[in-house]
């Protein structure tokens, strides 16, 4: 490639925050549920780039970008058939064999939504403010070829009370400076906001922490029907709360122990667990949820003894 800009490049970060920014400076972003992909285009060759600098291309043969001299970053997303991201689908991608990758590509097609343009021809527009890069994207996806491509421009809104929707139906918001220019790998010119959810779950079990006597996590059920079934843990806990909850919890212990670990989102680590009676139901804050499981730890919002654990139930996912 002869491009002004040569991967690997680090992404430009968003900082995290409670509220979105409010200003005439800001343009405001839906965010997605995907993999950050930068996107490197010489002529017909196509190289896409992941977050930590390794190559996409091999997984999303379909994503074929149009030929031209340019840099885009963005998200590779894959959508169901309500047009919501579908991360578990998208993970599938991810594959060492070419025939079921191939097969894939036919039936769960991804495409790549472009939120900004880091280099054009023989010109890096690094330097160049977010409002001039975005204006030259627009420029770029309104030519010919775009039409019909796997591409699609990133939706905005102009003021933080029109993206503030996105944070009860979306997976949040993200808040871009139009006066700052790209940071390959810094926190700076971008802010996000995470769309926060909220459930009744019951504990069936907790984990125990790196230092004795202590509760590293709780183990999280929901009832599908009869079925109690794990669907994510607990963890965030005060150093306090940690040393308090071994002795709180142990009247509820059922005899049950093991070693597996319940939990598809540890990359295979074996983990002791503890299981307990269903009889404790807390009210906990979450972000992600794929495949009838929460992704990442949720956080505990408050003790929840008013509420029976028959009527934590699973169908408070997908509300």
């Amino acid at each position: 490639m002869t491009l002004p800009l040569e991967p690997p490049i680090k992404p430009q970060l968003a900082l995290s925050r409670r509220e979105l920014p409010i200003g005439d400076d800001y343009t405001y972003e839906v965010k997605l549920d995907g993999f950050r992909c930068l996107a490197f285009v010489d002529g017909e060759e196509i190289f896409l780039q992941s977050r930590n600098g390794k190559p996409l291309g091999r997984y999303f043969p379909e994503l074929a970008l149009p030929e031209g001299r340019y840099v885009l970053d963005g998200e590779i997303v894959v959508r169901d058939g309500n047009g919501r991201e579908d991360f578990d689908a998208l993970g599938q991608r991810i594959h060492p064999a070419v025939s079921r990758v191939e097969r894939l590509a036919a039936e769960t097609p991804a495409v790549y939504v472009a939120f900004d343009l880091l280099a054009r021809d023989d010109e890096s527009l690094l330097e160049l403010p977010f409002g001039e890069r975005r204006a030259a994207l627009e420029s770029l996806i309104a030519r010919d070829g775009f039409a019909s491509s796997p591409v699609e421009l990133m939706e905005t809104a102009a003021t933080a009370k029109e993206a503030a929707r996105w944070l009860e139906h979306a997976e949040g918001a993200i808040a871009k400076e139009r006066s700052a220019p790209y940071r390959p790998g810094e926190r700076k010119g971008m802010a996000k906001v995470k769309r926060v959810r909220t459930i009744d779950a019951v504990i069936v079990g907790w984990r125990p922490g790196k230092e004795a006597d202590t509760v590293g996590a709780l183990i999280l059920g929901l009832y599908d029907g009869p079925e109690l079934r794990v669907v994510g843990h607990c963890s965030g806990l005060t150093a306090a709360e940690k040393k308090r909850l071994v002795g709180f919890l142990a009247p509820y212990e059922s005899g049950e122990r093991g070693s597996a670990d319940p939990s598809r989102w540890s990359a295979g680590k074996d983990l002791e667990w503890i299981g307990l009676r269903p009889e404790l139901v807390l009210e906990i804050d979450f972000d992600h949820v794929s495949a009838g499981r929460i992704r990442h730890g949720a956080k505990l919002r408050r003790w929840r003894d008013d509420k029976a654990p028959s009527e934590c139930t699973f169908d408070q996912l997908s509300a």
